[in-house]
């Protein structure tokens, strides 16, 4: 494995000394590195959107899920052995369900909030569809297969649900609402649910409500701890909120209140919604989100300690109880060292799947991607656009990867082979947000076109501007995104894979809708055929 340049610094490169990346089981990004090779970690653990995270400890192996919205694959698996080092195993959702419904983007809508938890041999997630109800799946091995969906109760606007298996064999199920669709927010629920967490079973009882002083109180995570239940809850807003702290004795309430996580005097805004793992050791840690624009909801791992029966998290410098986020800290105690581990973000496509980097924007046809390890090679095939398409924020096939660091550079290697017979083909390298851009090839009669194109605001519909650069004498061409800090992309190409020039508009990323933005390839026509175009796509690669 060769690295031209280093990673945070110098840190790299002792880790290259003392033989750590060597040792570790996958490529290791060029870009984003938490582990620091001297027995601390930064924050975030993971510069990518991996929106409110949950996770657990089995044995010595720690799993993380989080949010996937429209995404397809659904509800990523991370594995961790130390809480810093993550990998992507899987995904627990192969398609989003209803199946007729998620084969057209729905941005924003699908899976929110998922919590995962482990009984009786079984790995559980429960997360809210705002559209349909609080779903379940499970497995034996998180690595998957998992089993089907289970409707655990339909209904509009019911989200962030988390289970908790009590002692005595009874079951609960603690969620919130969604105003758009239940037209209430701010309160909290706690619901009785049978043995086998595949029903609710009664009402429950209304046990918290936010409006006073803890406004969109929402995003729990049900426990149990020293005789006290608790139910830990993000207040205050997405990018501007804390960590909220319930207890009580008794499942349904009364609870008493404590905020656990603040921002603080540091620069990390909204640290809260997350999840909480105990050690062997009896070290506690604790997983959360910060908002950072058009790089989505970033991963940060938090210190956590208990007093008279609270929590704090992140380090309290003035003893009130309340933490603040830390930037650098001692990894956590697991009993050994572990490699380096990072997510894929490079694919070389070598393999016979597609990389797990990889989502659509929608249930995807079986037609749309076709690997070919044997010439090292992807292959998209164009998709028609939906005929009342106004942009491609309408298009399914849209094949992405979320933004792995705060700077990096991509760059991609492809040969577009159109259908002669039709025109208006399209192939290209998008950076896609509420708003996007991307560098582009097109069929036209008289040959290929290379092309530069914009849509501001193309949630609404807005049309796209392109700006045409120049006819290709060759099918083959290499592009290229920088992101730069804030989010500010440049896009350029080369035509022999050495001097790449530049397009002089800059393009500023934003985000998704509650996803942030998100880099990748597309393959799309405006017209019916019996034998659509192609691009060979040779490697999709990750730089400084």
């Amino acid at each position: 494995m060769k690295f031209t340049k280093p990673i945070l610094s110098t840190f790299l490169f002792n880790l290259l000394f003392i033989g750590i990346i060597s040792a570790q089981e996958g490529p290791i990004s060029k870009v984003w590195v938490a582990d620091q090779g001297d027995g601390t970690y930064i924050n975030p653990i993971l510069h990518a959107d991996y929106s409110d995270p949950d996770l657990c400890r089995v044995g010595d192996d720690f799993y993380m899920t989080a949010s996937s919205f429209n995404a397809v694959p659904g509800l990523p698996i991370l594995h961790s052995k130390d809480l810093v080092n993550w990998n992507l195993i899987g995904y627990a959702l192969e398609r989003q369900l209803p199946l007729d419904f998620f084969s057209k983007p729905q941005h924003g809508n699908g899976v929110w909030a998922p919590a995962i938890r482990f009984h009786k041999g079984e790995y559980y997630i429960y997360w809210g569809d705002p559209d349909f109800g609080i779903y379940m799946v499970k497995t034996k091995d998180p690595a998957g297969p998992w089993e089907e969906p289970v409707l655990v109760e339909a209904g509009l606007g019911l989200i962030d649900p988390c289970p908790l298996w009590d002692e005595d064999g009874k079951a609960y199920l603690s969620h919130a609402y969604a105003g758009s669709r239940a037209g209430i927010k701010s309160v909290l629920v706690v619901k009785p649910m049978n043995a086998e967490g595949t029903k609710t079973t009664g009402a429950g009882k209304l046990v918290f409500d936010g409006h006073e002083n803890h406004p969109t109180v929402e995003g729990t995570k049900f426990y149990k701890r020293n005789g006290y239940y608790y139910i830990f809850a993000p207040a205050g807003g997405v990018s501007t909120g804390w960590q909220l702290i319930l207890r009580s004795k008794n499942p349904y309430g009364p609870y008493e209140e404590h905020i656990a996580l603040a921002q603080g005097e540091t620069e990390i805004n909204g640290p809260h919604q997350g999840g909480w793992v105990e050690l062997k050791n009896g070290e506690h840690w604790f997983v959360h989100f910060q908002d950072k624009d058009a790089y989505g909801r970033i991963v940060h791992l938090q210190p956590m300690s208990w007093k008279n029966d609270w929590p704090t998290m992140g380090e309290d410098n003035d003893g009130d109880g309340t933490g603040q986020p830390v930037l650098i800290h001692k990894k956590p105690n697991v009993g050994k060292s572990f490699p380096a581990m990072t997510p894929p973000d490079t694919d070389e496509f070598e393999g016979n799947e597609l990389g797990m980097q990889w989502q659509w924007h929608a249930n995807p046809k079986a037609t749309w991607a076709f690997s070919n390890p044997a010439k090292g090679q992807l292959r998209l095939y164009t998709d028609q656009i939906p005929e009342d398409a106004k942009n491609l924020w309408d298009a399914p096939n849209l094949l992405l990867q979320k933004f792995p660091a705060e700077e990096f550079t991509t760059t991609t290697s492809l040969t577009f082979t159109p259908n002669e017979k039709l025109e208006n083909e399209q192939v290209g390298l998008i950076v896609m947000g509420m708003s996007y851009a991307y560098l582009g090839l097109e069929s036209k009669k008289d040959g290929l076109y290379l092309k530069y194109v914009t849509c501001l605001d193309a949630e609404h519909g807005k049309p796209e501007q392109e700006i045409t650069i120049k006819k290709l004498e060759s099918h083959h061409i290499h592009f290229r995104v920088k992101v730069e800090k804030g989010g500010l992309v440049t896009f350029s190409y080369s035509e022999n894979g050495q001097e790449f020039i530049s397009v002089e508009e800059r393009f500023s990323a934003v985000p998704g809708k509650w996803i942030g933005a998100k880099v990748g390839l597309f393959a799309t026509r405006k017209s019916k055929t019996n034998d659509s175009g192609y691009v060979d796509i040779d490697w999709f690669r990750f730089s400084k």
